[in-house]
């Protein structure tokens, strides 16, 4: 899932596609950088943002979300929290909710996103983007995470959104400490058990500048090692700035795996063949 920011202060690439003509050539860049998805924001959640109105998360990405889906049958994301905008950006050419909020924020969304049957992300966040980051506190970050999603996912089903159109995301970065991150990648695994598909968005994050001093768009390599290990841990789908060097990176690391199973199922096998001629 490739990020797309139409918005003038997200964290890492706030204001530099803010024009529709940059906004759908960056876009079009991801698709063609490997992106399966394209995720389109209008609306910054990085900590400390503030909210904007409907209208004005439209005005930005609309225009981007009708003009990429003339050129392209990528899947499109909108990352939004309002039904309002949802509603527009289906009727644009998006296919898929991505909300932080675990549609809490607005209401009305869990029925739209039902009535359209349209896949939805549901995330854990912390108290809001503005809020999350003012000392969070965990007993069980694994656990909890587990259960809020698991109340949300059961809230989406009970709404009427069908068991094959969940997606969940233990939200890095969202209200969590740098402890809280590198605990949720490590532990990933133990949110299969939910059994819906895993995204999980680590991308230039504040946790890899936390354990390395440098600015988000020098994270590159900080990104890569923990997607890496996040696929290992169970990951499906990962939501990332740098699609191409993410893309390479992934091929190579899952033809690794690949061949580790490939050579185990070779070894059982074998052990089985012996096991029978004795």
């Amino acid at each position: 899932m490739g990020i797309l920011n139409v918005t003038p202060d997200s964290f890492s690439d706030g204001g530099i596609y803010l024009d529709k003509k940059s906004a759908v050539q960056k876009g079009l860049q991801l698709i063609k950088d490997g992106a399966d998805i394209l995720d389109i924001g209008g609306e910054s959640t990085r900590p400390g943002s503030h909210p904007v109105t409907a209208e004005e998360e439209k005005r930005r990405i609309l225009p981007v979300i009708s003009e990429i889906r003339k050129k392209t049958d990528a899947l499109i994301s909108v990352d939004t929290t309002k039904s309002e905008v949802l509603k527009s950006a289906l009727d644009a050419g998006a296919d898929i909710l991505n909300d932080i909020s675990a549609m809490r924020f607005d209401p009305k969304i869990l029925g739209l996103a039902s009535k359209q049957d349209i896949p939805v992300i549901i995330m854990h966040m912390k108290g809001t983007p503005r809020s999350m980051q003012e000392s969070p506190e965990y007993d069980n970050v694994i656990q909890e995470i587990k259960t809020f999603l698991k109340q949300r996912i059961t809230d989406a089903l009970t709404a009427g959104i069908k068991k094959n159109k969940i997606i969940i995301d233990p939200g890095i970065g969202f209200g969590k400490r740098l402890k809280d991150n590198l605990k949720i990648i490590s532990n990933l695994s133990a949110f299969s058990e939910l059994g819906f598909p895993i995204l999980i968005g680590v991308s230039r994050k504040s946790f890899i500048g936390d354990l390395l001093n440098l600015s988000p768009e020098k994270r590159i390599e900080g990104t890569i090692a923990s997607s890496l290990i996040s696929i290992l841990q169970g990951a499906h789908i990962l939501r990332v700035h740098d699609v191409s060097s993410l893309k390479k990176a992934v091929i190579v690391a899952e033809a690794i795996m690949k061949e580790g199973v490939s050579n185990q199922f070779s070894e059982e096998r074998g052990k089985d063949r012996v096991l029978h001629a004795g």
